[in-house]
């Protein structure tokens, strides 16, 4: 089994989850310990008891153990990102591809816990100086969802312990071997004992748990309903939130785009990763004038998709990553038939030479935007495309959903891009490139009820790990 790890010590529980391979399920990645509320408020005590000697550490020796675990994660890419592929269906690529963005991260990080800055003013009293600086929030609980194994850990793990503060990780229970070895990763690169602590298992069982044990900040990233559940829940104990939850993002084809290039954003977008990302493709706005041809041209794309085990060197889809994830999509895919969608190709589980969860991407035309495809996140291949009149419509179609993550446009025109930038309503706009990929060392999150709280990532993410003081000094 692999162990909890709590107070720098690996404990086993009585229960443990067992990780299958979505590619095979007659390979079992591995057993986990499944920890219990008990678990859960040693691992809030040990990170509370270590905060104190954590938080007053150099930047240089966060900066280092940061940077001994970035190194170890990108010397051990092809290893974890073997491991992340077969606990969660990415291909080898893209999951080599995860694993090698978590290592930059940590790198990043190690090198803004030597670049935190404050501020000397004179105020506007005589003889007296103002101080702002920033401190740590004090102990920090993650909860990250199964789609990102090692790279959402990562991305809050890291700036968390660059500002020096304490953490305890609770990870999807679908996918806990990619936390288990960055854990692993952590441990050995030298962190103190408690200042980084690993409880795996149910949400439902852990996550109250850890509110109620007395952290100071949580950041989440999963479902809505769940995210506005914890939202409430910390405004009622006085905790820091940060919330990712979800997008249904637009990428809007205008009438003067490039056929192939825009077929090529939205086939990335839409179907790759298995379209389990938060910044998929899910709505296709097209221009009537563009829209048959678009339309056309994406479904051969498509149907030529090869959709495998994620080991394999031909696989450019993996399965679904779980039979409740695959059921959620076959269920949108009838609905949107019983809706009036056309389904132009796939949506069908399909066979394999191994048992896995294997679904042809689906691709509906004729859509409105009152269907539910077009309305609910759906985080599976599933991609509805809306025909609209002009660009000034299709910018109405894609500012008219609850989300706002990300958007994305295809033209070639200057004019329309910026207009477009300005106007579309979402936290992140791709113009020309797929809506789902970002870089590390920028800020990540939307608006509307994608997002609550700071932005992730790049140096913004020090708006959520620390907190602010104000010191005034007389002579």
């Amino acid at each position: 089994m692999h162990s909890n790890l709590i107070d720098g010590i690996w404990r086993n529980s009585q229960t443990a989850l067992r990780n299958d391979n979505p590619s095979d399920l007659d390979d079992v990645v591995g057993e986990y310990a499944s920890g219990s509320p008990d678990d859960m408020r040693e691992a809030v005590a040990a990170a509370r008891a270590a905060f104190p000697a954590w938080s007053r550490t150099t930047p240089q020796q966060r900066s280092d153990i940061l940077d001994t675990a970035g190194s170890e994660i990108l010397a051990r890419r092809q290893v974890l990102g073997t491991l992340l592929a077969r606990e969660e269906g990415k291909t080898l690529p893209e999951a080599i591809g995860e694993v090698t963005r978590a290592g930059q991260i940590f790198k990043f990080f190690a090198g803004e816990a030597l670049r935190m800055q404050g501020e000397l003013m004179d105020s506007v009293r005589p003889g007296v100086e103002v101080l702002v600086s920033r401190e740590p929030v004090g102990v920090v609980g993650l909860i990250t969802p199964w789609n990102f194994p090692i790279a959402i850990p990562a991305w809050k793990t890291a700036p968390a312990l660059a500002f020096g503060n304490t953490v305890v990780l609770k990870p999807a229970e679908l996918v806990p071997g990619s936390a288990w070895a960055l854990a692993d990763i952590l441990q050995r690169a030298g962190l103190p004992a408690g200042v980084f602590n690993l409880v795996m298992g149910s949400g439902h069982v852990l996550g109250p748990a850890m509110l109620d044990a007395g952290i100071d900040a949580l950041s989440f990233t999963g479902s809505q309903r769940t995210g506005q559940s914890l939202a409430k829940a910390c405004a009622v104990r006085g905790i820091k939130v940060q919330l990712e939850m979800g997008g249904k993002n637009p990428l809007v084809v205008a009438d003067d785009a490039d056929l192939e290039q825009a077929v090529e954003c939205a086939l990335n977008g839409a179907f790759y990763a298995t379209g389990q990302r938060c910044t998929a493709s899910s709505r296709l706005i097209v221009c009537n004038s563009i829209h048959d041809a678009f339309v056309t041209r994406l479904a051969e794309r498509t149907a030529a998709l090869r959709v495998g085990h994620a080991l394999a060197v031909e696989s450019q889809i993996g399965p679904v990553a779980s039979e409740a994830q695959l059921a959620n999509n076959l269920s949108h895919v009838a609905g949107g038939q019983a809706e009036g969608a056309r389904l132009v190709y796939g949506g069908e589980r399909l066979k394999r030479t191994t048992r896995g969860y294997y679904q042809a991407p689906a691709l509906f035309a004729d859509c409105t935007p009152d269907m539910r495809l077009c309305r609910e996140e759906i985080f599976g291949p599933v991609a509805a495309v809306l025909r609209a009149e002009s660009y000034e419509h299709a910018l109405a179609l894609a500012n008219d959903t609850p989300y706002g993550l990300a958007a994305g446009l295809c033209t070639r025109s200057l004019a329309r891009a910026t207009h477009f930038r300005r106007h579309a309503e979402a936290g992140m706009v791709m113009v020309n490139l797929p809506t789902a990929g970002v870089d590390y060392h920028v800020p990540f999150g939307g608006r509307k009820t994608s997002s609550h709280g700071p932005r992730e990532q790049g140096r913004y993410a020090i708006e959520f790990y620390t907190t602010v003081k104000t010191a005034y000094l007389g002579s």
